[in-house]
């Protein structure tokens, strides 16, 4: 990169937002016909899916396949393992275009990644949501929601809220000049994005790049197919060489190097709590060795409970647990896991919420019969299939549907529901991130005990729905569980954050709770310095209290 002079003024303003439509996806619809169109020609061919670092491309290293998780035999691409000489190239591109790309006007690179998302809403579309459902086993509609609508989304709020952010600056007194100078940070920062869903891989680079940093990317080889698509969307809009450098690779080789680097600035990670925490122990042990203190930001999981009171609807509540629970395999941070539902409510949902999930279609998501795909691999499934029949063997819990795993073509897990009389089980308090529901049945009277329960029986604190139609239950939830999530649903699923609406984050072993899509996330990125200038300067240095 070059410095190049800025040759327009002005108070720039970027469009007003708003949330990208989603298309339905019927059966016969164009757009139906559009995507399948180009998931044959995606799986035509298997695809070099390269390192991007200065903007070249390079298959270095041990080449890896990346199969589709429904079809597990076919190879989908190929992608090389970054050593060390490819990851520390990675960290020198991008501290080279650190100090251009700092310096580059807010709105410069803001209209960058609003490009970026009106090519997402437009010419990249459909290969977008054609390499999610191949790659991450996504439906039609999750595919949609994600790939197309969610990265648009992401852009164009981040824009308008880095306006907001530009433009707050200090008041002065009469006679002196006081300025705000919010630079990105010294140094780089790597984003480790996960396999779930593309529209955070193409976040948790943006987000510092949009602030002024630059950035290694090391992308889910699972998402490996869209991200690639990602990247090629990144430069068409006009990102500049080695402001995003994308590598593939081991997670652990990747951040040993870059976070034992004195110019390691930040994390911006989505993934599990337990690798979170090594990598926060990563980050300390190299303390001594940093230019400046990194930013840590993590989003980790959560086991997200619905919790439903004598008043709620029925009818509201077995729709939700269906959605929340099994929308793409339970593979979402929101999904819902545990539900507490009292006896009067469970008496009227139970058969009709058991056989609905019996009839819930698992198989290839481009066919519009699947309610659900494969879970992401076999480590995943195997992880299932141990809590399944450790459940199934405990006296506590009654099976009432699924329970079964089926590993021959894909790696495809029946949606499961428990039943257990005991809310202190591992099925009420761990996370499984796959199709898996554990109902605890208490007796209406039970209430004010059972919010003690939601709070105490989990670490983590991601999403929470309450179901009730009595508002005196309502205030006392909110006010028990105030803790117990970052994102609180009120008769409604505890999945499905909207840009602009509902900012994504929690507390507790569910992370940094930096709120995802808001303020807050982009003003980690930043280090603000103040300059003040007196337009008057005194030449007495006697202060009016001294004596003559």
């Amino acid at each position: 990169m070059t410095t190049q002079s800025v040759s327009v003024t002005g108070n720039f303003k970027v469009p007003a937002p708003y949330n990208e439509p989603s298309r339905e996806f019927r059966p016969g619809s164009p757009e139906a016909a559009s995507v399948k169109k180009v998931i044959a020609e995606v799986t035509s061919s298997v695809l070099e899916l390269p390192h991007v670092i200065n903007g070249v491309r390079s298959m270095t290293g041990e080449l890896r396949d990346v199969t589709a998780p429904h079809r597990h035999a076919q190879v989908l691409g190929r992608i090389p393992t970054a050593d060390e000489a490819v990851v520390q190239s990675a960290i020198d591109a991008a501290l080279a275009a650190q100090h251009d790309w700092s310096r580059t006007p807010w709105w410069e690179r803001a209209a960058i990644f609003l490009r970026a998302g009106n090519l997402a809403a437009g010419k990249y579309r459909d290969e977008l949501v054609a390499t999610t459902i191949l790659g991450q086993s996504k439906t039609f509609h999750q595919a949609e929601i994600d790939a197309a609508s969610e990265v648009a989304d992401f852009f164009r709020y981040n824009a308008h809220l880095a306006q907001q952010i530009f433009a707050d600056q200090p008041a002065s007194l009469q006679g002196e000049g006081n300025r705000l100078d919010q630079r990105g940070l010294e140094g780089f920062v790597l984003a480790i994005t996960p396999f779930n869903f593309t529209a955070i891989g193409s976040n948790l680079p943006t987000t510092p790049a949009l602030m002024g940093n630059t950035v290694v990317w090391k992308c889910s080889e699972k998402a490996a197919l869209s991200n690639d698509v990602l990247m090629r969307m990144f430069e068409e809009a006009g990102l500049p060489p080695g402001v995003i450098n994308l590598v593939h690779g081991s997670g652990r080789a990747i951040s040993d190097q870059a976070m034992s680097h004195p110019e390691f600035a930040g994390l911006n990670f989505t993934g599990s709590t337990d690798v979170f925490r090594s990598l926060w122990k990563k980050a300390g042990d190299n303390i001594e060795n940093y230019r400046s203190f990194p930013r840590l930001v993590g989003e980790t999981g959560g086991k997200n409970a619905v919790v439903a009171h004598p008043s709620a609807d029925a009818d509201a509540l077995r729709a939700a647990l269906i959605r929340s629970s099994f929308e793409y395999g339970g593979q979402k941070c929101s999904a819902a896991s545990r539900t507490y539902i009292p006896r009067s409510i469970w008496n009227q949902i139970k058969d009709e919420l058991v056989e609905t999930v019996k009839s819930l279609r698992v198989g290839d998501p481009a066919e519009h019969q699947t309610f659900l795909g494969a879970v992401i691999d076999e480590t995943s499934l195997r992880k299932l299939e141990t809590a399944i029949e450790k459940a199934k063997a405990l006296p506590s819990h009654t099976l009432l549907a699924g329970g079964s795993v089926h590993a021959e073509e894909g790696w495809f897990v029946e949606p499961t529901i428990f039943e257990t009389t005991d809310p202190h089980a591992f099925t009420m308090s761990e996370e499984f991130f796959g199709p898996l529901l554990t109902v605890y049945v208490y007796e209406d009277a039970e209430w004010e005990s059972v919010l003690d329960l939601v709070d105490q029986t989990s670490n983590y604190a991601l999403t929470l729905s309450i179901f009730a139609n009595d508002r005196r239950a309502i205030s006392l939830a909110l006010d028990k569980l105030r803790n117990a999530s970052g994102m609180t649903y009120i008769n409604d699923k505890p999945t499905g954050a909207l840009m602009g609406q509902v900012s994504f984050g929690g507390g507790r072993a569910s992370g940094t709770n930096d709120k995802t899509g808001s303020r807050l996330a982009l003003q980690r990125w930043l280090s603000g310095r103040f300059i003040h200038e007196n337009f008057s300067p005194s030449s007495e240095w006697r202060q009016p209290y001294l004596a003559d």
